[in-house]
Parts: structure tokens; C-alpha cells; sequence
């Protein structure tokens, strides 16, 4: 029987190739996002009977409809992937607190508002996923990510209190935590202090090295494949990584004391002062 999984943020990288994937077994995608062009490219791309709407993740009232809308044309939901978000990069001491707001907002609000938005159907089917997509960071803090990272590390510790108050209804949560995807993410962000800043030389090595390691990161198809096996798991773990460099990583980070994780960080991505 096709599953019915939503997934917002679905038009274009990882989003878009997990529908993809998805579609291609025969499942139905309900799904949204805020670039209109993308979002029209997957709808004609897709074969089934989908629904793809445009939607900001930040009109509550609109992911409400969403949902009605959803519900109404299916009947269920069997998972939800939060796959919204957007970076953030500069040193903190420069942060622009709006910009930083409007971070915490998508990433960590918005999430949380599409979970809230299907939990109560999925609560009285008493089955279902609600899988979040965090990151590396937010486990492992990077330097001049300090927004991107608490975002993330929100991400996480929500997800890890939700389990708790869903599992006795049969609902499964998950966190998926990539370290690095080759996308345009990063490049999106990754802007120079300005001149004169104390932290600018810093960050441009960090830049620098970070274009470098995006070369060799897995593909969006390649973390859209893991994911998938994720949503389609008949049990799932709550901690997920989509390549070997997130989970080498967070290995060290379990087992290492404090001061040689900082080292072996500090020297991996050439911010040494």
C-alpha cells in the first residue's frame, strides 16, 4: 500500500530528490515549498497523485490548511520529514539578531509547527514518523555557525524530548544529521567579515577549507537515498547520518575528552590562530 509522506522544503536539493525516490515507488508526496518555479518543475516531473503547494514555513495558518488539505485528499499521513531550513554564517559577536531570529524561526519553529500540525491524526491512527533533518552541528559545534549550530542543537533536543510523549501512541521520531551535502547551501551563506573585522582571516580559512570538503561531500541524491531508507525503516533509530564523515565525527565525539576533539576540529578545518 502506498504511504502518504509530507515533506517541506520538497523543490529542490535533498528535499526534492527524496520525493523524487519516494514518487518512484509509489508512494504519495504532499508536500511544500516557498520557491513557486521549483516547486512547479517537481509537479510536472513527478508521475502520481501528489499535492505540492506553495507555502511559507512561517504562515502557521497556512501550514493549517495544509494539513486540512492533506488529510481531506488522503485520509492519513503515514510521515512527516521536516526538511525546511536555512544557514547561518559570521562570528557571533557580528550577528545581525534579526537575521538570527528569522533563523531560529524557520528552522526550529518551523519544525515544530508541521509536527504539531499532523501529530494529533497521526495520535489517534496511533502509527507514524516524524523524522527532523538537523545536522552535524547539532551535536558538534562549529565555529562562526554559533546560530546555524543553536538551531540545530534546538532541533535535537526537541526531538529527543517529543520521543518520550509519542512513542506509547506507536509514533516513531527520528533525526537525520548529515555533515556536509554538495548543494549551494553553503555557498548561500558564506559571506567574509567585513574588513577591519578581528575574525575575518579566521573565517576565510574556515570558508576556504569548508569549499573544499562540499567537493567530496555526498551528492543530494546519495543523502536523499539514506533518508529514504530511513522513512521506509519499519523501526527506526533515533540518531541517522547520511555519510561516513558525520558518523566518524560524532564517534569522536562520544569517546574523546573535550580538549583533543577541540585539536583534532580547530586543525580539520584550518582555523587555527
Amino acid at each position: 500500500m502506498p504511504e502518504v509522506i509530507v515533506i517541506t522544503g520538497c523543490a529542490d536539493g535533498m528535499g526534492k530528490e527524496v520525493a523524487r525516490m519516494l514518487a518512484d515507488r509509489g508512494d504519495l508526496i504532499a508536500g511544500f515549498d516557498c520557491d513557486h518555479g521549483c516547486l512547479q518543475s517537481l509537479r510536472q516531473e513527478l508521475k502520481g497523485d501528489h499535492l505540492l503547494m506553495p507555502l511559507d514555513i512561517t504562515d502557521r495558518q497556512g501550514v493549517k490548511s495544509f494539513r486540512d488539505a492533506v488529510l481531506e485528499k488522503y485520509g492519513r499521513v503515514d510521515t512527516v520529514l521536516s526538511n525546511v531550513g536555512i544557514g547561518f554564517f559570521g562570528p557571533f559577536e557580528e550577528v545581525d539578531l534579526e537575521r538570527a531570529l528569522k533563523c531560529l524561526e524557520i528552522n526550529v519553529i518551523g519544525a515544530a509547527a508541521i509536527f504539531q500540525a499532523f501529530l494529533p491524526s497521526m495520535r489517534e491512527r496511533r502509527s507514524g514518523k516524524l523524522i527532523a533533518m538537523s545536522s552535524l552541528v547539532g551535536q558538534i559545534p562549529f565555529p562562526f555557525e554559533s546560530i546555524y549550530t543553536a538551531s540545530k542543537f534546538a532541533i535535537e533536543g526537541m526531538m529527543l524530548s517529543l520521543r518520550y510523549e509519542v512513542e506509547p501512541f506507536g509514533i516513531q521520531v527520528a533525526i537525520i544529521e548529515p555533515a556536509q551535502v554538495s548543494t549551494t547551501f553553503a555557498a548561500k551563506i558564506h559571506q567574509l567579515p567585513p574588513e577591519g573585522s578581528p575574525y575575518r582571516e579566521r573565517a576565510g580559512r574556515f570558508i576556504a577549507r569548508d569549499d573544499v570538503l562540499i567537493k567530496t561531500a555526498p551528492t543530494p541524491i546519495q543523502a536523499a537515498g539514506r533518508i529514504v531508507k530511513v522513512i521506509k525503516a519499519p523501526r527506526v533509530k533515533i540518531h541517522n547520518q547520511v555519510d561516513f564523515m558525520s558518523s566518524f565525527f560524532l564517534g569522536l565525539n562520544r569517546f574523546l575528552p573535550r580538549a583533543a576533539r577541540d585539536a583534532i576540529l580547530i586543525n580539520y578545518m584550518d582555523i587555527k590562530a
